[in-house]
């Protein structure tokens, strides 16, 4: 039996509450797959789309009169996490009794430590919310001073900081949620950003990359395993290329070398390469798959693992 986190991937959300509903059903299905298998397993998701949703939402609402602040970007996130995690309690929990399995499953809303002088809060590269043309990118930056940038060539978006996680404040809720044999759903969208102030914990407006989180969360709970779960089958290099390539295996070594060689986009697989090499370094095996083959990625049949 392992200890498993898994990064979700955008893909296995939904960008209305009827549409996440219905996809997380599948959702549910290959992650009680591995559960089914007798292991713990904690969940982690993203929520770029979700939390953008939200705070431009708040944000039209006070614009408009209806309520009287817009909401602050730390409270978006928390928001995201719960309505994120409702959805996949509710999936998970209704594939495991449909299986005949007996656990109970918990959506724990996180907090994870920041450093205030992180070099990403003065340069905003994490892409949120909705996908907009160049004129409509114009002119939200225009009206509301947002940062817009071109999004891997699917548009444009608002970007936000996204600092690197420290620590993870509820790690110990975690770790005493698997003691005790509960499915865990945690750092939802990358976790809550707070920074820490003569011993007091702040928001902050920012947005952690989930699969950071994921991999810091993976160490400090001394996870077995790993597995980010994104789109496609396997990582490539010359993605899209006469000469792309799909890779079973990289060590560390050898994905760094990827990454210095300009071969994953940032904001889309990038990140999950530098997450991966982040978790394999404390030892453990990290595996990138999609979420469709995420038991055979485990059995060495799919997904691309890094290992040192």
């Amino acid at each position: 039996m392992s200890k498993i986190v898994i990064a979700l991937g955008g893909n296995a959300l939904g960008n209305t509450p009827a549409e996440q509903l219905k996809l997380v059903e599948g959702t549910a299905s290959a992650i009680v797959d591995l559960i089914e298998e007798g292991n713990d397993v904690v969940i982690a998701h993203g929520n770029g789309p979700q939390v953008g949703m939200i705070n431009l939402g708040m944000s039209t609402a006070a614009e408009a009169g209806a309520i009287k602040s817009s909401m602050p970007f730390p409270e978006c996130g928390a928001m995201s996490q719960g309505y994120i995690g409702y959805h996949l309690q509710n999936g998970i929990r209704n594939e495991m009794v449909k299986r005949g399995i007996n656990k109970t499953v918990a959506t724990v809303v996180t907090q994870v430590l920041v450093d205030e002088k992180d070099p990403a809060f003065q340069h905003p590269t994490k892409p949120i919310g909705a996908f907009y043309t160049k004129e409509q990118a114009d002119r939200i930056h225009e009206e509301k001073g947002y940062t817009m940038i071109e999004d891997a060539g699917r548009g444009y978006r608002q970007v936000v900081p996204s600092p690197k996680p420290v620590d993870v404040i509820e790690k110990e809720v975690v770790n005493s949620l698997i003691r005790d044999g509960h499915v865990v759903i945690t750092v939802g969208g990358g976790g809550i950003p707070v920074i820490e102030k003569d011993g007091k914990l702040l928001g902050t407006p920012a947005v952690i990359d989930k699969d950071f989180a994921s991999a810091k969360l993976a160490e400090l709970i001394d996870a077995d395993m790993l597995i980010i779960l994104t789109a496609v089958d396997r990582v490539s290099i010359n993605y899209k290329k006469p000469d792309q390539k799909e890779l079973a295996h990289m060590t560390v070594a050898e994905a760094e070398q990827y990454c210095a060689e300009g071969h994953f986009a940032p904001g889309s697989m990038l990140p999950k390469v530098q997450a991966a090499i982040s978790f394999a370094k404390s030892g453990h095996k990290t595996i990138i798959a999609s979420l469709e083959n995420a038991k055979d990625a485990i059995a060495g049949k799919s997904g691309t693992s890094v290992t040192l």
